[in-house]
């Protein structure tokens, strides 16, 4: 077994990441809503999402420390059609000078998927280190690494 240079990455490659089980959503029922304005805020969000379906929550994710938005929401539907019909419908949509960009949440949908921090996630560079690249912008390929 080849052993990667950077134990960083190395860390990255062997981790597991198990969602939060305080989640009890549906994932198929709930959206990701990236590369948001920082000032957006919940009610902008719930009154761009509401003209699809019934919302259960809108949720911006911010800093712990600063309370600032780290630029990313989710946007819970009560039903599978509805967030369907948002992910189609509000995909590039600009809000507050910014264009969105809106998945099916991913955390809990496709196997083997990690986050940012651990070395997964969408988007990024070669450069930056990311080990996994897709979403719609860039097709999902897995990576040959320790192969």
């Amino acid at each position: 077994r080849r052993v990667h240079g950077d134990r960083a990455i190395q860390r990255a490659i062997n981790s597991e990441y198990k969602p939060s089980c305080r989640t009890t959503d549906s994932p198929q029922c709930t959206l990701f809503i990236g590369r948001l304005n920082p000032s957006t805020d919940e009610n902008t969000l719930r009154s761009v999402f509401s003209k699809y379906g019934n919302l259960k929550r809108v949720k911006i994710i911010r800093d712990l420390v600063t309370g600032f938005s780290k630029r990313y929401a989710f946007v819970e539907f009560t039903d599978r059609f509805s967030a369907e019909m948002g992910e189609r419908r509000a995909h590039g949509k600009i809000i507050d000078g910014k264009r969105i960009h809106v998945d099916i949440e991913n955390g809990r949908t496709m196997p083997g998927w990690k986050p940012r921090r651990l070395g997964g996630g969408f988007g990024g560079k070669r450069e930056s280190g990311q080990l996994r690249f897709g979403c719609k912008d860039r097709v999902f390929h897995k990576l040959p690494i320790n192969e």
